[in-house]
């Protein structure tokens, strides 16, 4: 799904302007020369550092003083190795767990094979001959550099109770336009014809979130058919609704964070406020319509007949009412020209830099052998972090204390980050352990990963002693939990097996606002697990076999819905990513959250308005 980027963004500090830092660094420089001089006999220290230090720092971004990556670097290759070998007595659950991997991962080859056809061939021939327009994903590639994309959620809208809605309708993901990262949000129209179902309102919000959570530009490609009636209940009233589309588009604006838009096909009702209220738009001649209420309407209104084009093409927009800022002839057009209009918003992409780092000593392909069927056949998680980590290198924390949390630091090609990984039921200590160790990663800005596995139920306390060591035990999380959830630094969240009950949510579970959540295919999302379900037992009751139908039942029921392509189906995820290539992905999502460090914020917090 990735592919490697060497590429990260910077933002430029506008001309004359004195950066933020200097202010405060001369009134140190003031302070340091009274406090010093005398020790220095004269020679006035702190008078050479303003003309020769502050000097430097001029030309300087805030808070990128000096940096210590290569200093890391070095220092690196100093941490303890993990021993990923694979013992004898594993050798059975390992192989268990191969073979549920690929009878997983042939599924969910299955189902990308289905979503990445749309709406169909038909559909597809339909919208590309007769139409005279581009399927979604030939758009996506006039509009993003060379290099593959991360899509999000490309599971979404599958089996749903209103039946299929591939992809949900419309492509999101993260790519690079001239280098810079951005979000963007295309409807495909082959799909439903672009109507917008709720899934796909969800779908379309979660991308505006990542967009915010990570300032990153977005792009919208609209060919939108307005809502699906028949399920206007679901998709219009609320607050997470569609209007809340149009509502995080100016709020965007505010922060500072650029949106441009192309019309590149039919945008009715709900869908024309979003390349209108975009920063700048382009709009396509012939295909590119723009109008509250189409033809049809105007006709059954007033018995009217007016041509789409008339009613709200390209030329009427460009030239009378100013919705579009940009007029383009051909689709090729329309998408360079948003290239363009992005090389205008001043940012400069940061000198090519390769980042030394050493691969993992264990291959990744082993993974596969290590993705846990059910919690039962679990094994070791260092063995998982010595086939993500740089070198199988590993800085642990509290290594000997609270062992069912593994906790400590290591580098995901060349980037640092702090290591949350279950490793059994998550005990009192376990929970302190990772309480301290989250607010030490918070207190140093240094991103969080977790790797989550919880155990799918807890035993009853059977004693007073028992009751208040599981007392405790809850205090414990609660700890962890306000540390996790207040934590100021970036989070991914992969779920390499077991995502179950309250301990999910110490884990940076979606409800914990991860700047990424990832699973892998064999993942389980529910509040119990059905397969630790014990039976009714017979006690010659009349109503036991009504009961024993009852739980048969409920535990199908679970079984389907705990399923991560179920989970994926419904937006409670990213999406779902193979485990060989769960490094790559994380190194990818660590370097787009580092594009905002280098983006300079104007104190102006109004939208741009037409």
């Amino acid at each position: 799904m990735w592919n490697t980027v060497t590429l990260c963004s910077l933002g430029r500090l506008p001309p004359h302007t004195t950066p933020p830092l200097l202010p405060r660094l001369q009134t140190f420089n003031r302070v340091f020369e009274r406090k010093y001089k005398d020790l220095c006999h004269g020679k006035q220290p702190a008078h050479i550092l303003q003309n020769q230090g502050l000097k430097r720092t001029r030309n300087m971004l805030p808070c990128r003083l000096v940096s210590n990556k290569a200093k890391c670097r070095r220092y690196t290759k100093t941490y303890p190795v993990l021993d990923g070998r694979i013992l004898s007595v594993y050798q059975h659950v390992f192989e268990e767990n191969l073979r549920n991997s690929e009878a997983v991962i042939k599924r969910y080859s299955e189902l990308l094979e289905m979503v990445s056809k749309g709406g169909g061939e038909n559909a597809i021939l339909r919208h590309t001959q007769r139409n005279k327009k581009l399927f979604v994903r030939e758009r996506l590639k006039l509009l993003l550099d060379d290099e593959s994309f991360l899509e999000l959620s490309p599971l979404a809208g599958l089996n749903m109770p209103y039946g299929d809605v591939p992809a949900a309708g419309c492509l999101t993901g993260i790519g690079k336009i001239c280098g810079v990262w951005c979000v963007f949000m295309a409807n495909d129209a082959t799909v439903k014809g672009g109507t917008i179902y709720p899934i796909g309102v969800k779908k379309q919000l979660r991308a505006q979130e990542i967009a915010m959570q990570n300032r990153l530009l977005s792009v919208y490609l609209v060919d939108s058919g307005g809502a699906f009636l028949p399920l206007q209940s679901e998709l219009f009233p609320d607050k997470s609704h569609g209007g809340r589309i149009f509502y995080n588009e100016a709020i965007m604006s505010a922060m500072r964070i650029p949106q441009v838009a192309v019309v590149c096909g039919s945008c009715v009702a709900g869908g024309a406020y979003v390349p209108t209220m975009a920063e700048e738009a382009v709009i396509i001649d012939k295909i590119g319509t723009l109008f509250l209420a189409g033809p049809p309407l105007v006709k059954a209104a007033t018995g009217e007949y007016v041509s789409p084009e008339d009613l709200g093409g390209a030329k009427l927009h460009s030239k009378v009412s100013g919705c579009s800022d940009h007029f383009a002839s051909s689709e090729k057009e329309a998408y360079e020209c948003i290239r363009n209009v992005i090389s205008t918003i001043n940012y400069d992409p940061l000198p090519e830099e390769v980042i030394e780092h050493d691969s993992p000593l264990y291959s990744s392909d082993e993974l596969l052998g290590l993705a846990p069927r059910d919690y039962r056949c679990t094994l070791p998680v260092k063995l998982i972090l010595s086939r993500l980590m740089d070198g199988s290198r590993f800085q642990e924390f509290k290594a000997n204390y609270g062992t069912t949390l593994v906790t400590g630091f290591g580098h995901v090609e060349g980037h640092l980050v702090g290591i949350v990984a279950n490793n059994g039921e998550l005990s009192h200590d376990a929970a302190l352990k990772g309480s301290h160790f989250v607010q030490l990663c918070s207190q140093r800005s240094i991103p969080i990963l977790f790797l989550q596995n919880t155990a799918p139920h807890t035993a009853e306390p059977t004693s007073i002693s028992q009751a208040e060591a599981h007392s405790n035990r809850l205090k414990a999380q609660a700890s962890m939990m306000a540390a996790v959830a207040c934590a100021a630094v970036p989070k991914i969240t992969i779920v390499i097996g077991g995502c179950y009950g309250s301990e999910s949510y110490v884990m940076c579970g979606r409800s914990f606002s991860p700047n990424f959540l990832f699973l892998w295919p064999n993942a389980r999302v529910a509040l119990v697990d059905s397969r630790h379900f014990s039976t009714v037992p017979h006690t010659g009751d009349n109503d036991c076999t009504g009961d024993e139908s009852e739980l048969k039942q409920l535990k199908e029921k679970l079984e389907e819905e705990s399923s991560a392509f179920y989970s994926s189906a419904r937006l409670w995820d990213d999406g779902v990513i193979l485990p060989q290539n769960t490094r790559k992905v994380i190194a990818q999502c660590l370097e787009i959250l580092e594009q905002q460090k280098y983006q300079v914020i104007s104190p102006y917090q109004y939208p741009v308005l037409r």
